[in-house]
């Protein structure tokens, strides 16, 4: 099979490859759904869409046919067999290898380490959606970094802040990762050592983990770092001050709140944000929003009515000379 020819049928069904036989079952009856004949009648590319959908769940459905294509890549059908058609490894047993990495490296240790003209060879990994398959290059054979690999992993706000370890798999790789205090989002963990196999040196890349942190109720990021949040005053609060309890990461703090206070004022909690890589931390921003009763009894009623009465300022005098 050419190149060109491959197909990543994780990436048709929308799964990963550490999916489970019930997840491809699931992303296949979707996608059946929406793309069957009867659905889309007359539509060609649904149509094929349709047949790919299916072609890609008989492989991924059937445990044998999976664990040869998660193997070889684009020569899983040539898996256990010896084959000398066009274009295939002629005179080759598949079957002797435990997967395509160990297939390559016999090949190059076959050529002598290179090509006619002195060109040395080292092999890429795709990553640009061609599946588990390799493409000759003729870069340098040491360059470990084309076997990178990247994954993104997602934390609880608190584990991100206090620091953790969190056990997860990459393919068939089961990996433990201390995650530090204070990771914050959009930044990379480095796993030495743990990516894909070089076929050429026998040396392995790194893992890249990119930190995505769950939505919090109550705390946000500014683009600082700085941890913002919200919090309500009532009216008579935001007149006459008040002293009230704002939860930080390491528990409430009593907050000063100023008589005349506006909405929408920002108060900073200076060093109560998010820690530092030198053990300082960011500021907490308490955004205070004034917020009125909706309902209220008879006796507030009658006193909001005579502060009404008694009021000596008008708040929107500001207003009486604005012209267009």
């Amino acid at each position: 099979m050419a190149a060109t020819d491959f197909k990543d049928y994780y990436q048709i069904l929308g799964v990963s490859k550490s999916a489970s036989t019930e997840d491809i079952k699931r992303a296949f009856r979707k996608l059946a759904r929406k793309y069957h004949p009867d659905v889309n009648p007359g539509d060609k590319v649904a149509e094929a869409k349709f047949k790919e959908i299916n072609e890609a769940n008989e492989i991924l459905s059937d445990p044998e046919k999976r664990r040869k294509y998660d193997q070889f890549g684009r020569y899983w059908q040539q898996g256990g067999r010896t084959s000398a058609a066009p274009g295939d490894f002629g005179g080759f047993d598949f079957s002797n290898y435990g997967s395509f990495n160990e297939l390559l490296n016999e090949l190059l240790g076959g050529l002598g380490g290179g090509f006619p003209g002195g060109a040395r060879t080292s092999y890429r990994q795709s990553t640009t959606g061609a599946g588990p398959g390799f493409g000759f290059d003729t870069a340098s054979a040491n360059n470990s970094a084309q076997f990178d690999q990247e994954a993104s992993i997602t934390l609880a706000m608190a584990d991100a802040f206090n620091g953790a370890q969190k056990k997860f798999r990459i393919g068939g790789d089961a990996l433990t990762v201390k995650i530090p205090a204070g990771v914050k989002p959009g930044s990379k963990i480095r796993l030495r050592g743990k990516g894909q196999m070089n076929p050429y040196t026998q040396q392995r890349g790194d893992i890249y983990l990119t930190v995505e942190i769950q939505p919090h109720s109550f705390f946000q990021f500014d683009s600082d770092h700085n941890l913002i949040c919200e919090v309500s005053i009532s009216p008579d609060e935001a007149v006459l001050g008040a002293k009230i309890d704002v939860p930080t990461p390491d528990g409430s703090v009593t907050v000063n709140i100023p008589a005349g206070i506006r909405s929408g004022q920002t108060l900073r909690l200076r060093g109560k944000g998010w820690p530092k890589p030198k053990g300082n931390r960011t500021d907490q921003l308490v955004k205070v929003m004034i917020k009125a009763p909706k309902t209220v009894t008879d006796k507030e009623r009658a006193l909001y009515q005579q502060l009404r009465e008694l009021r000596s300022y008008n708040p929107r005098q500001d207003l009486q000379n604005v012209r267009l």
